[in-house]
């Protein structure tokens, strides 16, 4: 069995192109869009960052940290966004194991609080998430916005 290694593409820039890629293919983002902010990082012109959980060379699972997830209150950042876990990964820790770090990542930076928007319940809750409001997106619907102090 694997070790599962947990990376910011800071680290691992060679590694930009096949994230963008992954997470286009998870959330129908343009990969361009993801470059774009994955250079950003990249180039320390932000510290809202990009972290994986790679099984040997393969990304597994993946979240990234931006200004504003599509959502109305643009007063509420920085955001996590494209959480996501391979299914065969799920119910691993894997996803809350990447949610603490970002965290502390940005704590270690004096960056807090940080907000997700999601339509999950009790998932985030388990990893120190607390529920804040309902939120509008850009797209007119309703979603649980979440905060982490």
């Amino acid at each position: 069995m694997s070790e599962y290694r947990y990376i910011t593409l800071r680290n691992y820039p060679e590694l930009m192109a096949n994230a963008a890629k992954w997470f286009q293919d998870k959330w129908g983002v343009p990969k361009e869009e993801y470059i774009k902010c994955m250079e950003s990082y990249l180039k320390k012109e932000t510290e809202y960052g990009w972290y994986l959980c790679l099984d040997e060379k393969k990304i597994v699972a993946g979240l990234g940290v931006i200004e504003n997830d599509f959502h109305e209150r643009k007063d509420l950042f920085p955001n996590l966004c494209a959480v996501y876990t391979e299914e065969e990964y799920r119910r691993k820790g894997i996803a809350g194991h990447l949610l603490d770090m970002a965290v502390e990542d940005l704590k270690s930076k004096g960056i807090t609080p940080v907000y997700l928007v999601t339509d999950h319940t009790g998932f985030y809750e388990r990893y120190g998430w607390e529920f804040l409001s309902m939120v509008r997106g850009n797209e007119g619907e309703l979603s649980r916005m979440y905060i982490h102090r």
